[in-house]
């Protein structure tokens, strides 16, 4: 009996400790929950916390020469908690606000539908009034309180395709980074987008307690979960922002594109697209509504010309083929081609208006389409070839080096490549080995199947005017006064392959152009005492007039400047790009204008039929000051 009573008693104190040590371990692990563990407590508390992002101050945006660009304002969204809210005055809210109450029951169906316990955007961008009066009543409101972020302002209404815009994150830019959140902002085009990284910063974020009111307590914890937000870097651009907006006002309401590049560098000084759209539209509320009719306008303003548009180069591309022609050592620059009034072959005649004997320089200068043609021909149909294929391939690796067909690679986002043919387009248009030089004859002088942008253009010019290299085109200078911050490949040499004595061949071609005798073909927008070497081209357009296109350096010696300029259905490049392109250089390498006559031209440019009396005038006027001279 007694050993039984022992058996019991024994059971009882283990099942007593088993209880006491499951209760210490109960115990302790709720200490550690609550005491030394804050977290559960925080989720706990969700009901009276408000986590507020911190939106960082966007990066500021500057030109070359210091000038602020881009910078920022505050503005205000008004957020709502869908499960916070109460029954509340809706009249009185949508008459603060300046909406409808429909707009009101349909914004917060939205947020529903987002989150019950999440907060959404009610309403973007209350204007600084509106924030001060909400303020004084917002207590009024559970659920509702107010986001403070960033606007982009713009010292200037110009460079919208190059300065960009930015807008609220989309799904896919969600899913694609984390960073982001529903009603969070992104650069969308242009440099915004391009160094989005760089301008964003870095989000903070701050807890704040709340009482049954909804008004702010103060910090959660003294501010200890808080975290604070990190503005974005500063950008300094290569352009010059005077020099932009004055090839703005050239031109006008003009279609078309100028890109000035700094040929040492490869530093853009301007780019250019008209017709353009101040950058401030695409702001705060009324974004959405101006998107929609820029898009809609037939005129395009939204497309970037310059680095989108892919037109044939026309006879500004006669000095890539010289100096391929140099190069290959099928012409030299005293090889001499008769031009009588075009070029002929069986069954092929390119018409040009000369009836004389070029050599290089002077084909340069006068723009001869039958020395171009010929030159084209023996390139492409040379016997060490093998084959017309081979000749082209040839041919197209040398524009590869010089950057055509496919994109430089410049610091924007929607750089396009441009066209060079390869033997398998002709191959499937006229059949394996069915076709010849003389099939594809228009390309010798820049038409034809080949495409390339006003980037391409100027990147080309700035070759000839480095005599032999480019630097990869690009917008940013410096990150933060870093210039080290910048890629460096944009420092890197590209040699094109062509020995630097032939582009001195091509140079005094182009030097004649403008600066020659009655063969130049724009020796009427010469700059006093600045020796400007260019080319005059025109593109043909199959759906209207003709382009007007231009490339051109300056100086001669250690050029500052390289630019290509296209004037759509104007005709040809000296009407209207060549008179531009003078004008950028002079403004640029001078500071001002003191060709006042050409400026006014290009201003209040003259109907057609007086434009020719106009420019007849000039050249007489040119004829009479060399005669003087010589006198």
């Amino acid at each position: 009996m007694n050993s039984l009573k022992d058996i019991y008693s024994s059971r009882k104190i283990f099942f007593y400790a088993i209880v006491i040590i499951a209760a210490l371990i109960l115990l302790s692990r709720l200490f550690a929950l609550q005491v030394l563990n804050k977290s559960y407590r925080v989720s706990a508390q969700n009901n009276v916390l408000r986590y507020v992002t911190q939106y960082p101050a966007r990066g500021l945006i500057y030109d070359r020469n210091g000038k602020l660009l881009v910078y920022n304002q505050a503005a205000y969204d008004l957020m709502v908690i869908p499960g916070q809210t109460r029954e509340i005055d809706t009249l009185e809210l949508c008459t603060i606000l300046g909406v409808d109450q429909e707009f009101f029951a349909r914004r917060m169906r939205a947020a529903v539908q987002y989150s019950e316990y999440a907060p959404s955007v009610f309403l973007k961008m209350v204007s600084s009034e509106t924030y001060a009066r909400l303020q004084e009543v917002l207590y009024k409101y559970p659920g509702f309180y107010v986001q403070v972020r960033t606007l982009r302002k713009y010292t200037y209404p110009s460079a919208a395709h190059v300065l960009g815009y930015v807008g609220e994150v989309n799904n896919e830019e969600i899913k694609s980074d984390p960073y982001y959140r529903a009603g969070d902002y992104i650069g969308k085009n242009g440099i915004e987008k391009s160094y989005e990284l760089q301008l964003r910063g870095q989000k903070g974020l701050k807890i704040f307690l709340v009482d049954v009111h909804n008004r702010v307590k103060g910090s959660y914890q003294g501010g200890r979960h808080d975290t604070i937000p990190v503005t974005g870097s500063n950008l300094v651009t290569t352009l010059d922002i005077d020099l932009q907006r004055y090839g703005e006002k050239l031109m006008g309401d003009k279609n078309g594109s100028i890109v000035a590049l700094e040929p040492s560098t490869g530093e853009v000084l301007a780019l250019i697209s008209t017709p353009d759209y101040d950058p401030s539209l695409l702001v705060g509320r009324i974004r959405s509504e101006n998107y929609t009719r820029l898009q809609n306008d037939t005129l395009e303003p939204l497309f970037n010309r310059a680095l989108m548009a892919s037109y044939p180069p026309g006879s500004t591309f006669k000095p890539v083929n010289g100096l391929i022609a140099l190069q290959e050592g099928i012409i030299t620059r005293n090889y001499e081609y008769f031009c009588d009034n075009g070029y002929y072959a069986p069954g092929i005649h390119v018409a040009c208006h000369h009836f004389a004997s070029f050599n290089m320089p002077e084909a340069i200068t006068a723009s001869c389409n039958a020395y171009f043609c010929n030159a084209f021909r023996l390139l492409i149909d040379n016997p060490k070839y093998g084959s017309t294929a081979e000749g082209l391939n040839r041919w197209r690796s040398y524009l590869s080096e010089f950057g055509f067909g496919s994109k430089l690679g410049i610091d924007f986002t929607n750089e396009l490549a441009g066209f060079v043919p390869r033997p398998s387009f002709y191959d499937n248009i006229y059949g394996e080995n069915r076709w010849r030089a003389l099939t594809i004859i228009s390309m010798g002088i820049g038409q034809g199947e080949l495409g390339t942008t006003p980037l391409q253009m100027a990147n080309m010019t700035a070759i000839i005017a480095n005599r032999g290299y480019y630097m990869t085109p690009h917008i940013i200078k410096a990150i933060d006064d870093d210039t080290l911050a910048v890629d460096q490949s944009f420092r890197q040499r590209h040699e094109v392959g062509v020995d630097s004595s032939h582009f001195e061949v091509i140079v005094e071609g182009m030097k004649g152009v403008v600066n020659g005798g009655e063969d130049a073909t724009a020796r009427w927008v010469a700059i006093k005492d600045i020796v400007m070497c260019g080319k005059t081209g025109t593109a043909e357009n199959p759906h209207g007039p003709d382009h007007s296109i231009f490339v051109a350096f300056a100086p001669e010696k250690n050029p500052k400047i390289a630019l290509a300029v296209y004037v759509e259905n104007t005709g040809f490049g000296s009407t209207y790009a060549a008179p531009v392109a003078s004008l950028m250089i002079e403004k640029y390498l001078k500071g001002k204008i003191e060709n006042t006559w050409l400026e006014n031209y290009i201003l209040n440019p003259p109907r057609p039929q007086v434009r020719e009396e106009v420019e007849e005038e000039k050249e007489e006027e040119i004829k009479e000051e060399e005669i003087d001279e010589k006198n």
